[in-house]
């Protein structure tokens, strides 16, 4: 089987290259064991992921990213989904929370690929202390340990 990840920029600059963010995916489905997969991360505007966001999600403002997938047919189908991420927003959040933009990109690819593969968490307080919190920020201590 295949794993198939699309890299694209929309009026923003990619926080990092296209190949490095196709391997932060790949590398989050292999770990999940994902056998086959074509997957779409798109890097867009503030303005975009907020219109995203009002448009299929129902909340107003915009978000650092957001994950569609399509249903799976059975388990040797392969998983489909597609990932939205704004690099204003996570250059926002690297700020506050003292990581390099980065760092905080590879957080939300691995965020993205996770929500696809089927993984979800609670919102509010609950969020960081979820089972696909922890997986998230292991996985992000993996992948960004192997790139030093």
């Amino acid at each position: 089987m295949t794993l198939a990840v699309a890299v694209s920029a929309s009026r923003v600059r990619l926080p990092m290259p296209a190949a490095r963010v196709r391997s932060v995916a790949t590398a989050v489905l292999a770990a999940e064991r994902v056998r086959a997969a074509l997957i779409s991360i798109a890097f867009v505007s503030a303005r975009a992921i907020a219109q995203l966001n009002r448009d299929h999600l129902g909340v107003d403002g915009p978000t650092d990213v957001i994950a569609f997938s399509l249903q799976r047919s059975g388990r040797a189908a392969p998983l489909i989904g597609d990932i939205y991420i704004a690099p204003a927003i996570a250059r926002a959040h690297a700020r506050r929370h003292g990581v390099t933009e980065r760092e905080e990109t590879v957080r939300l690819v691995v965020h993205g690929v996770l929500h696809v593969a089927g993984h979800d968490h609670p919102g509010g307080a609950g969020r960081v202390s979820s089972r696909m919190w922890r997986r998230q920020e292991q996985l992000v201590r993996r992948v960004t340990s192997r790139s030093r």
